[in-house]
């Protein structure tokens, strides 16, 4: 066999395992991942909205927002720093699953502490710490929903109709999943990062109509007094766990984010970073 016959079948062979393993795109439309052409209308409409003079989520955005968007374009051009990305997100909500795991033990211990008091509060004639553990039980149990639930969408437990989803192809989920997340999901999780951020704050003490209407921060280092409290018997303070709400649209928002970046991969035929999950009976969530 001659060298230009051996070089022409190296040829070949290299170009048949770069399109198995999704090579990189070359031109600008290609290489952008679908993630970023999704930003850049976002940026569009931005700015149609902020010109019009619209309020309502993406008018007039904060600074960090239109950061946020320019950097998901610019992120978009490489597949290895969006697949990075997503394995960072993914790595917080392993975390925060595993921590809410943790603290399902400990509303049971509360649950326990609970049952066993309310029947030797006969014999002692006394109430130990009733209405605060039944408050601390409820406030863990809204902790343990908000740190599971980026999980929950990283591990993919969200409910769909099995029969139906299941004849799609892999391509075909992609999309379904893409739209869906990007155009109702996604702005839905930001809106309400917009409107929970003045709650938290207020949850936490803040005061919005203090000096001149500037808003203003509790003073001292007893913070605590100024937290809201509960309603309900034993007044434990309530503002954490409202104020983490809004820690918890944060980490949900970034989760459906790095689902946008699976699922547009998919669709840009790199399922190799897709991370699709193979399984042989459809998920059921009854």
């Amino acid at each position: 066999m001659t060298d230009a016959a051996t070089n022409h079948i190296s040829t070949e062979t290299a170009t048949v395992e770069v399109s198995d393993g999704g090579s990189e795109r070359t031109s600008l439309f290609t290489r952008l991942h679908p993630v970023g052409w999704a930003a850049v209308v976002f940026l569009l409409l931005a700015v149609v909205a902020t010109a019009a003079g619209a309020d309502l989520l993406i008018g007039r955005m904060p600074w960090w927002m239109w950061l946020s968007a320019i950097a998901v374009v610019a992120a978009a051009t490489s597949d290895s720093v969006l697949n990075a990305i997503r394995l960072g997100i993914e790595a917080v909500s392993t975390f925060t699953g595993k921590l809410a795991m943790i603290l399902a033990w400990f509303i049971f211990g509360v649950q326990l502490f609970n049952v066993i008091t309310r029947y030797s509060n006969n014999w002692f004639e006394t109430d130990i710490l009733f209405g605060q553990t039944v408050s601390l039980a409820w406030m863990s149990f809204g902790m343990l929903f908000l740190l599971g639930v980026n999980y929950g969408v990283k591990e993919g437990i969200n409910p769909r109709i099995d029969f139906w989803w299941a004849e799609f192809s892999n391509k075909r989920k992609a999309w379904l999943d893409f739209v869906m997340h990007t155009v109702f999901f996604l702005p839905f999780l930001l809106l309400g990062i917009r409107v929970l951020k003045p709650y938290a704050a207020a949850s936490l003490g803040y005061n919005r109509f203090a000096n001149d209407g500037q808003g203003e921060w509790p003073s001292g280092w007893r913070v605590w007094e100024t937290w809201e409290q509960s309603i309900n018997a034993g007044e434990l303070p309530v503002g954490p766990i409202q104020a983490f709400m809004l820690f918890a649209f944060i980490l949900w928002a970034a989760q459906v984010f790095a689902e946008i970046i699976k699922t547009g991969f998919v669709i840009a035929g790199r399922d190799d970073l897709g991370d699709i999950a193979a399984t042989d009976v459809p998920l059921r969530v009854e």
